[in-house]
């Protein structure tokens, strides 16, 4: 699995990345993405697909659902912090990267919330034996585990971050503690890509700026013929996407149609595509219902 990150391939994605036709005439939307491009972009490059797609929670916030899905009543629910393990016959890739202890506090602004350090060691462990790590986004709860552990120069060479997400880290992180040196920042694979971009058999990017300027999510097609989209943090809950409404948290800065159209895109997908999961990574009602189901895999292999 080496191969899929070499830079010539790397160079090759980029140029055959999608860009949807445009005209004159055309209002352009603020953000629109073709699942059958997505799909076509997947398969671009050759080789065993992947098998399955395991789940971790490592940690836990409470807060009320009204804030994930604005105008729901605020009542308690839990919002999982979450990775993801991509299982090939010969390796995996990981998605998101857990966070310590610390950076876990800092979400819980003075409140003590659950944290299972056992399952983050699972995700530490799975980041060392993995073949390729990428974030969704750059929030410390998605790339703390990579920013802050102590195997970091193992880790940053096969970690490949978007251009938007380490300039965000190394300008505006959402925590000091996430800013990477000059030194650190060199360490990764970083690329730049238009709308979608293949990086292994069967997985593709697909650009999504909007909760943050470096989000993306990850489109995954199992030889099973199976496909998920791990959809980051576009909406915290799944019936945000049923509702297609979006979050009521002032304290996350988003602009506005960006997410609108991201979130109406999901809500279309959830409609037509029936063999398609959206996984949300903050849903623990989704992660638990995925797990039974099988769609998803608990735990890291």
């Amino acid at each position: 699995m080496s191969k899929w990150l070499s830079p010539c391939l790397f160079g090759l994605c980029a140029a055959l990345a999608f860009s949807p036709p445009t005209s004159a005439a055309q209002t352009e939307p603020p953000w629109h993405a073709d699942l059958a491009e997505i799909r076509q972009v997947a398969g671009m490059i050759p080789g065993p697909r992947p098998l399955r797609v395991n789940v971790i929670k490592f940690a836990e916030s409470r807060r009320t659902k009204n804030f994930a899905v604005k105008g729901l009543p605020a009542g308690p629910s839990v919002q999982a912090r979450t990775a993801y393990q991509i299982v090939y016959a010969d390796g995996t890739i990981m998605v998101d990267t857990g966070m310590d202890l610390a950076t876990h506090r800092f979400f819980g602004r003075g409140v003590e919330e659950p944290y299972f350090p056992e399952a983050e060691a699972r995700v530490a462990r799975a980041l060392q034996k993995a073949k390729a790590i990428v974030v969704t986004h750059e929030h410390g709860d998605h790339i703390a585990g990579l920013i802050k552990s102590p195997s970091f120069n193992e880790l940053a060479p096969k970690t490949v971050l978007t251009r938007a997400q380490l300039q965000t880290l190394i300008n505006e992180p959402q925590m000091p503690e996430l800013r990477p040196t000059p030194e650190m920042a060199s360490r990764f694979r970083v690329i730049d890509y238009a709308n979608a971009m293949a990086v292994a058999p069967g997985i593709a990017l697909i650009k999504a700026p909007g909760h943050t300027p470096g989000s993306q999510m990850v489109y995954v097609a199992l030889q099973s013929g199976k496909e998920l989209l791990l959809a980051g943090d576009v909406a915290w809950h799944m019936d945000g996407v049923r509702l297609n409404t979006g979050k009521d948290a002032p304290w996350i800065k988003e602009p506005a149609e960006l997410m609108a159209a991201e979130l109406d895109w999901l809500n279309g997908l959830s409609r037509t595509e029936t063999n398609l999961s959206i996984v949300i990574s903050h849903d623990d009602d989704q992660r638990r219902a995925y797990i039974e189901q099988g769609v998803l895999g608990d735990g890291f292999e």
